[in-house]
């Protein structure tokens, strides 16, 4: 192969996204036919979010191959360095939720390739077409010094082999009719920034005692095809995308197979209602995840407008998940009552599967009866398998509501609420409501507990419960066994 030819080039616009110029390939002239440039430029502190760089592909090219690499700079302590995330668009171009997109891997990959039969985990394979493609540069944080980097673009000539058309898991398993199924619904794989196989994680899936789990990669929906021989009657498995975006991260959660959701905007720009639209109609979804968590570009700035349901529990218990389940609860004390849910975020051992979960009652192990439950909020999260749930509050005439349930009853007449808790031996109860936290108990040392308590419609607007281990740094709660999703006391 020829020296590849190297163009040097400098951006300082400061626009939300930035064109670079065109790359084009001169002539093969090596006996494989291989054409490769690279290209070099320094994105100055204040870049856009997205910088593209087009290159003209032209006929006869069966693969195209890109790797990238970046300089690390030493920054002073409190400053953010270099980091710089890629992906590729094909000819039918980069327009915000356009068809162009052909993949993404943010940092976690320093080459892939795309062809019509196979490509990187993370990009889509397909007809590689004659036109204008362009490589898709993410600096993600810029060093004072500058992020400086190469591109390396080789096309290989060659007749491409068949498209394979994907295959998908089915929407249905064997589930036990109308009952209580666990699932995890925010798992990454070698998709994105996961270090697992899809097998890998269904067999973890399996092993926690899951019926259902949501693959959920950043800003790919290229995994979907992965998971076809990983279901089965035991485990339904759910499609999606987490929507990586500069101001939080959200879950697209159960979308029709082969949804891609666009990330490349900001709360600023109001764009994120269409994108919620999109979700839903594909059957999907809109969860925020990790709402309050403190990485950069994950605390979740768009609101609960669009929201179907809110991640308050990812992965072990830290004081990120106790701000989001009180800025959740204060959002249901003014009357926007969006369901929790609870996942665990997955990534790499030792990345726990199923730790958290979230139980929903369905009418049946389907694609379309979980998310109805998850939508309905009849559900609740626990720490594992071992641990079960189940609230309710009943009326003097006998009437009775559930998790996600309404119970009207005059202001000042009794309800009585009682908390059924297996598996959490010895820990702390606690019943919830708009006003805090108005009865404590603790469960007994073995077996089962049942908690018991009357209030009114007029004293409480909702009831919710929290088991809790003993906390670790008093005054601050312990983390929790089982969190419910409300009953809702509705005043006649």
């Amino acid at each position: 192969m020829s020296e590849p030819t190297r163009r040097t080039l400098l951006t300082t616009g400061m626009a939300s996204a930035l064109t670079l110029g065109t790359v084009s390939f001169a002539e093969a002239d090596t006996p494989d036919g291989d054409r490769t440039e690279t290209v070099r430029g320094t994105l100055p502190p204040g870049s856009p979010d997205y910088v593209y760089l087009p290159f003209v592909v032209p006929e006869g090219v069966r693969e195209i191959h890109v790797s990238y690499a970046y300089e690390r700079p030493a920054v002073p302590a409190g400053t953010q360095g270099n980091a710089l995330d890629i992906g590729l668009f094909d000819e039918r171009g980069t327009d915000l939720g356009g068809k162009g997109f052909r993949g993404w891997s943010g940092g976690a990959r320093a080459e892939f390739f795309v062809r019509a039969d196979d490509a990187t985990p993370g990009y889509v394979a397909g007809p590689v077409r004659a036109g204008t493609w362009s490589v898709a540069l993410g600096p993600y944080t810029v060093a004072p010094q500058g992020l400086a980097y190469s591109v390396t673009i080789t096309l290989r000539s060659g007749t491409p082999a068949p498209t394979r058309p994907p295959s998908y898991p089915p929407e249905r398993a064997k589930g036990r009719g109308r009952a209580w199924y666990r699932g995890d619904c925010h798992l990454h794989t070698v998709y994105s920034d996961g270090r697992r196989t899809p097998a890998e994680v269904a067999a973890l899936a399996r092993a926690a005692g899951l019926d259902f789990l949501t693959t959920t990669e950043h800003n790919t929906h290229a995994g979907h095809g992965a998971w076809a021989d990983l279901a089965g009657d035991d485990l339904l498995v759910l499609l999606g995308e987490e929507i990586t975006t500069r101001n939080g991260h959200v879950l697209a959660l159960g979308t029709a197979p082969g949804t891609f959701v666009d990330w490349r905007y900001r709360a600023r720009e109001n764009r994120f209602g269409r994108f919620a639209r999109e979700i839903r109609r594909a059957g999907g979804l809109v969860v925020p995840a990790h709402p309050h968590a403190t990485c950069i570009g994950c605390n979740w700035k768009f609101g609960l407008g669009d929201a179907d349901a809110v991640e308050v529990w990812n992965g072990p218990w830290t004081p990120d998940d106790e701000v989001s389940l009180q800025a959740w609860d204060a959002a249901l004390a003014r009357g926007r009552r969006t369901p929790a849910m609870g996942n665990s975020d997955a990534h790499r051992a030792p990345d726990a599967v199923g730790t958290p979960q979230t139980v929903v009652l369905a009418d049946d192990l389907t694609r379309e009866a979980i998310l109805e439950g998850l939508r309905a909020g009849r559900s609740y999260i626990a720490e594992s398998s071992a641990v079960t749930v189940d609230l309710t509050v009943t009326d003097g005439r006998g009437r009775t509501a559930g998790l996600g349930e309404h119970l009207r009853t005059a202001p000042d007449a009794p309800v009585t609420v009682r908390l059924t808790v297996t598996g959490a031996p010895g820990r702390t109860a606690r019943l919830v409501t708009d006003q805090g936290v108005l009865h404590t108990a603790t469960l007994p040392a073995e077996g089962p507990g049942t908690v018991e308590w009357r209030t009114t419609s007029a004293y409480a607007t909702y009831v919710r419960a929290e088991v809790r281990h003993p906390a670790a740094l008093p005054p601050l709660p312990g983390a929790p066994a089982a969190l419910t999703n409300p009953v809702y006391l509705d005043r006649i």
